[in-house]
């Protein structure tokens, strides 16, 4: 994605089991990161560090999505057994989404730990504004001081 596009069309099945869209986005900034599987060290951290942030995101117009594969009751327990407030999204296959959203945002990647090679998501952010263009995209992320970097950069907007 470049600067100014607008984000590929998204539906998310969350936590809840409600459905998010772009759509429901459209006069809203949001933010969407995509991590690679719910309660995990970094993944874990990742999500602390946005909910910890919530309110300021909160105060400047911006909500935070973040995206895996995990299915909708996986991000529940999620959620509860660490206190997330930021809204959790399913792209797991038997989604809303079809598992499509993490390719459509190119998210999803081949990786490579010890020679072996497989397909897995980026650990990856993208803010919009509130007309849906990508002001800033953060790739292959790392989770220390992200959230803070994230939250300057939606101020300066």
């Amino acid at each position: 994605m470049i600067d100014g596009q607008k984000s590929p069309d998204w539906r998310l099945t969350l936590a809840d089991g409600t459905v998010l869209s772009r759509a429901d986005m459209v006069g809203r900034a949001h933010i969407i990161y995509f991590y690679p599987k719910a309660d995990t060290p970094g993944c874990t951290n990742e999500a602390k560090d946005f909910t910890a942030l919530a309110d300021a995101f909160a105060a400047a117009g911006v909500r935070v999505i973040g995206v895996s594969k995990d299915k909708p009751a996986r991000l529940a327990k999620f959620a509860e057994k660490y206190g997330l407030t930021v809204t959790l999204g399913s792209d797991a296959p038997e989604s809303v989404s079809g598992g499509h959203m993490t390719e459509d945002f190119g998210a999803w990647v081949e990786k490579s730990l010890y020679g072996r090679h497989y397909m897995g998501i980026e650990r990856c952010t993208f803010l919009f504004d509130a007309a849906g263009a990508l002001v800033q995209q953060w790739r292959k992320v790392r989770v220390k001081g992200h959230a803070d970097e994230v939250l300057t950069a939606v101020r300066a907007v």
